[in-house]
């Protein structure tokens, strides 16, 4: 039986003076790292947190982060890493739905801190982090990070927890209303980063750069894989300055770079000549399909690197990766499923299709999370029963077609596709059109209120020639789209709104 923990601590027994991390300056081995996840793990369990119970991480990229995701666990409790740009509304909601019992955040945040305690009488442990943490100390049970290492022993908590149990929530971002905690129990957590870093072929060797934030699960996914393979993870806090972050590529020698559309969109518009970044072995993408012209750009940049491109969903982690043989052929495909998982279109009626018709897509394996943390009607819904009794599957709630050899295509989110002139438009299929004419770097399609058409098409995009005008686009999307599919309007935007992940939010836009 294998925990998450046995990432860190295994990859500890056999390398201990690995370098494991590279973050805010500090470089520390797995030896160092076990060590300072078993002090807070020992505050955690003297200060009342027990098995089960649930710890927000309320910080950004950062060594604490990272100390205090296998802290948790060690202390056969479930952590809940939260963005750091989250609004105290939120926070507070979220601290309470999961009825946290501990929290951890940065000094500079103490007085959110101070008000979601207030609000938040599950909470019985708090530690700050950073400048000034000792300032932000004010009551008996408050402590600091730095404390916590200088006071409680090194050694290893007694371990309760089995595979069964939780090992974290991972809160989904909430479009549609409350955000929603994926519970992911720890069978499920290694069974998912098992199967990843056996496509993807990790090794000890490898040395992986981490732009994404660890409460994207993306993100989140990136430090467990590499130390559970004892690689080496260069954590960031964003890629906010893109010549920094290809200047850190360089200098650390990067293998792996796991990335989203925004930061691909922006490296297509950069001369990279200056940047030696052939130790590049793989690039991965997820978080949205990358359109085919992309990935062409993208394998021209990197010709030395192999290219993943990969679908998945929080509530089953990965999902579907494209073998990376099959890139030149099926550039606009989203691949197979992944190792040891299987998957399958259904309509709505519940009935598998074949090639060529588009339906749900749906998901069976060991990777299939719990559910939604005491939300049982919306469990219900996304989590049905599968093929055995008793076992549940994944409805992914977004709709796929595959080809005659079985390979899947994203074709749109089931509540995304467009309705107009009674035909059904993937917003997805016109992205890609306007992806293909040069000087469009960003885009998004969404469907508007019409009283004649039912919904009319509206295009935003983002350009990188300001003489591309909207006759262009239109001039462009009439020559590569049936009539009903082309833009009624198009607007010209400096940016588009994103999640912290990287995400367009398409709910956002009118």
């Amino acid at each position: 039986m294998i925990l998450v923990h046995d990432f860190l601590e295994q990859s500890a027994q056999r390398a201990p003076d690995k370098l494991a991390l590279v973050c805010d300056g500090q470089r520390l081995t797995y030896a160092q790292l076990d060590a300072m996840a078993n002090r807070m793990a020992n505050a955690l369990q003297s200060n009342g947190v027990g098995r089960g119970d649930r710890v927000v991480l309320f910080l950004p990229n950062s060594v604490e982060l990272v100390v205090g995701i296998f802290a948790t666990l060690k202390a056969n409790a479930v952590f809940v890493v939260i963005n750091h740009t989250t609004k105290q509304d939120k926070l507070t909601y979220m601290v309470n739905n999961c009825r946290a019992k501990a929290i951890v955040c940065r000094a500079r945040q103490s007085s959110m801190a101070t008000a979601v305690l207030q609000n938040a009488p599950s909470l019985v442990y708090t530690i700050y982090t950073g400048d000034r943490a000792d300032e932000a100390v004010v009551a008996s049970n408050d402590t600091t990070y730095e404390a916590i290492q200088e006071g409680y022993p090194a050694e290893r908590p007694l371990r309760q927890t089995i595979d069964q149990d939780l090992a974290c929530l991972i809160y989904t971002s909430g479009s549609t209303g409350d955000p929603k905690g994926v519970m992911s129990a720890h069978c499920n957590v290694v069974f998912a980063v098992t199967s990843i870093t056996t496509y993807l072929q990790n090794a000890p060797e490898d040395i992986v750069i981490c732009f994404s934030p660890l409460s994207f699960d993306y993100g989140l996914y990136q430090l467990l894989m590499v130390f559970k393979f004892g690689g080496t993870l260069v954590l960031e806090k964003g890629f906010t300055y893109p010549v920094q972050a290809l200047k850190r590529m360089e200098a650390e020698r990067v293998t792996g770079f796991p990335g989203v559309p925004t930061i691909f969109a922006i490296l297509l518009n950069m001369d990279l000549s200056s940047y030696d970044l052939r130790s590049l072995r793989y690039i991965t993408n997820t978080a949205a399909a990358l359109p085919p012209s992309h990935i062409k750009k993208i394998g021209e940049l990197f010709p030395w690197a192999t290219m993943y491109s990969m679908y998945g969903l929080t509530e089953t982690k990965r999902t579907l990766y494209l073998p990376p043989e099959q890139l030149p052929n099926r550039p606009g495909s989203v691949g197979i499923a992944i190792p040891g998982t299987e998957v399958w279109i259904e309509d709505e009626a519940g009935a598998r299709l074949g090639p060529g018709q588009i339906g749900e897509l749906v998901i069976r394996g060991g990777h299939v999370m719990r559910g939604y943390w005491e939300n049982p009607e919306a469990t219900a819904k996304r989590y049905r029963p599968g093929p055995i009794p008793g076992e549940r599957v994944c409805y992914s709630g977004d709709l796929f077609r595959m080809d005659e050899e079985g390979f899947l295509y994203f074709v749109g989110r089931g509540d995304d596709i467009i309705k107009s002139r009674g035909e059904k438009v993937a917003p997805k299929e016109v992205e890609n059109v306007l992806y293909d004419l040069p000087g469009v770097v960003e885009t998004a399609v969404i469907g508007i209120p019409d009283p004649i058409l039912g919904e009319a098409i509206k295009a935003f995009v983002v350009t990188s020639d300001n003489d591309l005008t909207e006759k262009d686009i239109l001039r462009h999307c009439r020559a590569h789209l049936e009539d009903f599919m082309v833009p009624q309007l198009v607007e010209f935007r400096s940016e588009l709104p994103k999640t912290s992940s990287g995400k367009i939010t398409k709910k956002d836009l009118a």
